[in-house]
């Protein structure tokens, strides 16, 4: 058997190969089971018939993953202009004012109107043994005795200031804040009196009138029959006004962002909308389910748009505030710092990402927008947002 010579340093060559009981072997077996290493690899590889590029075999899956975040993103972009932090609830349309028209006299009823009907001050409500029972505004103290020449009292004053509002005197005859019963008022009682059907005296007897704290009454329901008798105390009518109105039950943790003055705007059943203002908050907090509601009262700007429903359900949008000329990114484009705060991935044209540290400041929930300032930030600018 003949020997390969191999080379050494000097360029002589050696009789005998190296030990084969020392490095020389292992590296062989080393290179030996880094072939077959290889080997098995590309043979596993191509068994489940999957093909890859030897110098680069990460290559295709770095692709793959820049694909599918590709998918999961979308750009939005930085604007400038006005935004509104908004309150949504629910809310029931419907009219101002709850009354109930307590009968003080005797007899029987003769005469009712009917529901929906629309009554007037200084008009019939209803009539007793043919009488009519006047209705006058006023929102101090209910008829509670006869008034008449030279009395005096909050009761006098409301008369003289009903008396005032439908032309029977003007405020060079009657102070409208006097609360005394002088000639001025005696001579306007009986004009009344003659224009109703009542017996001309000049005193009003108690049961003639009635004060409601409304221009004009509405009826939501009769509580009496005609031809019964009308006792003193009895609920005969109940009402409202004709003002349109929505009610709102907001919860109490919500109070603070709402106050009277408030722009709203209004859903209307039929798809449209309308506008309004926040006329009250209330300021002690009920029971509703399982959590605490304050009842806020909304003044449609324009009532003839809300038509004729009563207690219908509306959706409700109330501008706690607002600011203009800001920059604002979709809320979804915040992304919460490890540190606290937040920051917006501003992309650039040529496609490069940066994280741009942003202050937030007024939310607009119905835009799904919110104010951001921030170094280097401007409109215009697209921001990464959650892909569809």
């Amino acid at each position: 058997m003949s020997t390969t010579q191999l080379p050494t340093d000097d360029g002589t060559a050696d009789a005998a190969p190296p030990d084969e009981g020392t490095g020389g072997r292992a590296r062989r077996k080393g290179a030996g089971r880094r072939r077959w290493i290889v080997t098995a690899v590309v043979v596993a590889l191509v068994g489940a018939g999957a093909g890859i590029v030897v110098t680069d075999p990460f290559g295709r899956a770095q692709q793959e993953d820049a694909a599918e975040d590709t998918t999961r993103t979308a750009l939005a972009r930085v604007t400038k202009g006005t935004l509104a932090a908004r309150t949504q609830t629910n809310g029931t349309l419907g009219y101002a004012g709850s009354y109930k028209v307590v009968n003080k006299s005797d007899g029987t009823l003769t005469q009712l109107p009917r529901v929906g009907q629309v009554i007037r001050q200084g008009k019939v409500l209803y009539r007793v043994d043919g009488k009519p029972v006047v209705f006058l505004r006023g929102a101090y103290v209910p008829a509670y005795r006869k008034l008449s020449w030279n009395m005096e009292g909050i009761d006098v004053q409301q008369l003289n200031s009903a008396l005032l509002a439908l032309g029977y005197a003007d405020e060079g005859d009657i102070d409208p804040d006097s609360d005394y019963y002088g000639w001025q008022t005696y001579y306007a009682v009986r004009e009344l009196q003659d224009d109703v059907g009542l017996k001309v005296t000049g005193e009003l007897e108690l049961g003639q009138a009635v004060f409601l704290a409304a221009k004009e009454f509405r009826v939501t329901k009769v509580g009496a029959v005609s031809g019964t008798s009308a006792g003193p105390g009895a609920v005969v009518l109940e009402g409202s006004s004709t003002q349109r109105q929505v009610t709102v039950d907001l919860r109490a943790s919500q109070q603070a962002d709402v106050k009277a003055g408030d722009e709203v705007t209004i859903s209307l059943p039929n798809g449209q909308s309308t506008p309004g203002v926040v006329a009250s908050v209330g300021k002690v907090a009920t029971k509703s389910g399982e959590s605490m509601t304050v009842q806020v009262l909304i003044k449609p700007s324009k009532p003839k748009a809300t038509g004729q429903l009563d207690q219908a359900p509306v959706q409700v949008s109330i501008v706690s505030g607002s600011v203009e000329d800001v920059l604002s990114v979709p809320v979804n484009a915040l992304l919460a710092r490890a540190g606290g705060g937040y920051a917006v991935e501003v992309v650039d044209a040529r496609g490069e990402r940066r994280l741009v540290e942003v202050e937030t400041g007024l939310f607009d929930d119905s835009a799904g927008r919110v104010q951001v300032t921030g170094k280097g930030l401007s409109a215009g600018q697209n921001v990464v947002v959650p892909g569809s």
